[in-house]
């Protein structure tokens, strides 16, 4: 075999570049396994430098069904690897192996992709011909019986890699348009409205002492009585509250009504918004 024949064949097993390829040849001798041990220790070592550096940038990405659906978030440094076709093909496989892991993060770092190498060695190799430090972020998979789950992606980038996107589990066993319609629209709503709860009385304490707080900074200095201001606190914490609960929220296809009004007038039985989750790059 010729030295540039070598060399295409390790970067078709590696998928390094043709200098680091050319180099670990002739460090090796032209073996070409101790080339590929050679590029691995060497991807590895160029990962660990460039892990210190920051990643807000990268895609959300969507798998699985109505039954059982699950995201994956990958960090990178630029936007501009954000739409590479290497890390998005990568991505993807990742994002089914996610699904079939129901999110849980060490089983998935440890898991055969195609190549039959692990999740974690392929990470290295791309960090390494990339450039970039790369990161696995939030994950959450939805999975009830009796429920369906229904997703929006916005901003895509390409099929099911997005920059924000919302999954949202429905409890149902009926199938119509009028629920289909629903769904979708309530994905929708949740990724414009970005919802913090379902209902108000499930808002976490600790947002709602922080609101009362600024509140009651924001009217210390008012010289109003305090009778007045404990009710203009109590109206602006309550209107905190539907704003941010989402059967309380506007509609967004129609502002006049509220999503639990939308709810009630799909007269479904045993019709119930299990959970949603919205996730989006930079928050």
């Amino acid at each position: 075999m010729s030295d540039i024949e070598k060399v295409k064949q390790l970067r078709k097993s590696t998928g390094a570049g043709f200098k680091d390829c050319n180099a670990a040849l002739k460090e090796s001798n032209g073996d070409l396994d101790k080339a590929a041990e050679i590029l691995r220790v060497k991807g590895i070592a160029k990962a660990s430098k460039k892990m210190d550096r920051s990643a807000k940038e990268g895609v959300i990405v969507t798998s699985g069904n109505e039954k059982k659906m699950s995201f994956l978030e990958v960090n990178c440094e630029t936007d501009f690897v954000a739409k590479n076709e290497d890390f998005i093909e990568f991505v993807k496989e990742l994002s089914i192996l996610n699904n079939e892991h129901s999110s849980n993060l060490e089983s998935l770092k440890n898991s055969k992709m195609k190549n039959n190498k692990t999740v974690d060695e392929n990470l290295i190799a791309l960090i390494a011909k990339i450039g970039e430090k790369i990161t696995i972020g939030r994950s959450k998979t939805l999975s009830y019986e009796t429920s369906r789950n229904f997703v929006y992606q916005h901003s895509i980038i390409k099929d099911n890699v997005s920059k924000l996107a919302v999954i949202v589990s429905i409890k149902t066993l009926e199938k119509n348009k009028k629920i289909d319609v629903f769904g979708k629209q309530l994905s929708m709503h949740i990724a414009a409205s970005n919802p913090i709860s379902i209902n108000s009385n499930e808002l976490d304490k600790e947002i709602i002492n922080k609101e009362i707080n600024l509140i009651e900074e924001e009217l210390k200095n008012s010289g109003k009585p305090e009778e007045i201001v404990k009710k203009i606190s109590l109206g602006k914490i309550n209107k905190f509250k539907d704003e941010n609960s989402l059967m309380t929220q506007d509609w967004v296809m129609d502002p006049k009504s509220k999503v639990k009004d939308i709810v009630n007038n799909l007269e479904i039985s045993n019709f119930e918004i299990n959970e949603f989750v919205r996730i989006k790059i930079g928050e």
